[in-house]
């Protein structure tokens, strides 16, 4: 591969292009969709947890087979949520 070498106006105007970037445009994502990433996250733990409550063998019972993982479906999708959620911008 071929190095591409920068010239010095080039490097310049780089380098004041990433200071001139606010602290907000650094994060990936607002402070809302951390929150909700959050909560994902403690259904997560929530529902595993709850499957681990079932006393039926091998885990057969309604907490093992229904309600576990239903909490643990909700997490998930409340991760996917997070991850497309975007504030609406006002004018």
């Amino acid at each position: 591969m071929a190095k591409v070498k920068l010239t010095k106006d080039a490097h310049q105007e780089k380098i004041t292009a990433a200071k001139s970037v606010t602290p907000s445009q650094k994060l990936l994502f607002g402070k809302t969709n951390y929150m909700i990433m959050i909560g994902g996250i403690v259904l997560l733990i929530v529902g595993f947890f709850i499957m681990t409550l079932d006393k039926e063998p091998h885990g057969f019972g309604f907490l093992g087979l229904t309600l576990g993982p239903l909490i643990v479906a909700l997490g998930f999708a409340t991760e996917f949520f997070a991850i497309f959620y975007k504030e609406k911008t006002t004018v």
